[in-house]
């Protein structure tokens, strides 16, 4: 078997409600979702879902070869990207490319990949993240409800910008899953996106800790910060949960070294040899990992192989446009399927013909950060801007 070529194409995630974070939010509620499909020259086509920045570039390295030899051909692709580096999008090329080779070696075995890749057990344990802080009460309550109707019991928020604020969304969602849960303890986290300084960050969990248990913070600090990210650990009781923005295992490193994070995070656009390397270092510092994305289901499949898996981030209910998974979300859980690879059906028509596209160049939203973040002023009753 060799690899033949490959198509690009993109499509949309309607979440049908405002989608944000502390740096933005996207009015909206359309985000794009970039899809890789690589061709085999047995009509076995891998599909991963990630950028094509330089693509053609990192595709030299695996053009003509056998796609069943997926580590090797990740680090080719690593190594093609050697002067330049491989951070930022370029990372997310690779991780799509390595994903639809996953893809394809599955396909080619007739196995699912979670069976492929050693996986005993196809019920990979979530949390609900509505990526919510754009959402009135009201609306907060009602997506939260509709999470824990399909038994969702730990959730996820945004916040950071201001304490009070952030207080009451997270005890109206404790309160909706306990409603849920009757018995269980809902898990809480909040996420702030890099949004504080170290000290900022001490005093904004501690604050919350006197009438909440937080189970993590999430990047609150900047990514590449160990020392930050390791006194921000030792001023609070909650973990520090980072790593979705790190791009490449070397990046790790540092922050296992410090004793900065507590929860051990990888992206899912970044791939899945990626997840699987990160795994085995978290393990190896006996640290739990948790795959994030908003279409989870390459490290879904990853996640029943390694030993260290937490729990997988449950974004949208609703798959992206033109897309079917063969998976389904039961008792606070994604089931995977049985169907050969990932279980990614695509529909290109349908994708081609939807008209509604995101704004790429839309001068605000979370993947643009404030110019005022890391350096709000936040005090207990409210937050400004430093002068």
């Amino acid at each position: 078997m060799r690899i033949t070529g490959y198509r690009t194409t993109t499509t949309v995630q309607e979440w049908g409600r405002p989608v944000g974070d502390a740096n933005g939010v996207f009015a909206d509620g359309v985000v794009s979702v970039p899809v890789v499909m690589v061709d085999t020259d047995e009509g076995i086509t891998g599909i991963g879902l990630g950028p094509h920045v330089e693509i053609d570039a990192v595709f030299a390295a695996i053009e003509g070869e056998d796609p069943r030899g997926v580590t090797a051909l990740y680090d080719r692709m690593l190594r093609r990207t050697f002067k330049a580096g491989h951070a930022g999008a370029v990372f997310g090329t690779i991780g799509a490319l390595d994903t639809a080779l996953w893809d394809i070696k599955a396909q080619a075995a007739g196995e699912p990949l979670w069976r492929l890749l050693g996986g005993r057990d196809r019920r990979v344990p979530a949390y609900a993240s509505g990526l919510d802080i754009g959402l009135t009460d009201d609306e907060l309550v009602s997506v939260y409800q509709v999470y824990a109707q399909h038994g969702l019991r730990a959730a996820k928020l945004k916040g950071g910008l201001d304490i009070d604020r952030d207080r009451h969304r997270l005890t109206l969602v404790r309160d909706v899953l306990t409603e849920a849960g009757h018995e269980s303890r809902p898990g809480l986290m909040l996420d702030v996106n890099e949004a504080w300084t170290r000290k900022q960050a001490v005093r904004h969990v501690c604050e919350l800790e006197r009438t909440l248990d937080l189970a993590w913070i999430e990047e609150p600090v900047r990514r590449w910060d160990a020392e930050g990210l390791a006194v921000v650990g030792r001023g609070i009781h909650a973990s520090v949960a980072t790593g979705e923005n790190l791009t490449g295992l070397e990046q790790f490193r540092p922050l296992l070294a410090a004793g900065a994070v507590d929860i051990v995070q990888t992206a899912v656009v970044w791939g899945v040899s990626h997840f699987l390397r990160v795994s085995a270092l978290a393990h190896a510092h006996d640290l739990p990992v948790s795959p994030i994305g908003s279409t989870p289901v390459a490290l879904l499949h990853a996640a029943t192989s390694v030993p260290n898996h937490l729990a997988s981030e449950l974004q949208d209910l609703h798959p992206p446009l033109g897309l079917s998974l063969d998976l389904y979300v039961e008792d606070g859980a994604f089931i995977l399927g049985d169907s050969p690879g990932l279980g990614i059906t695509i529909d290109e028509h349908a994708i081609n013909a939807f008209a509604r596209r995101p704004n790429a160049t839309a001068a605000e939203g979370p993947h643009i950060r404030p110019e005022h973040a890391g350096r709000r002023l936040l005090a207990v009753t409210g937050s400004f801007h430093q002068a």
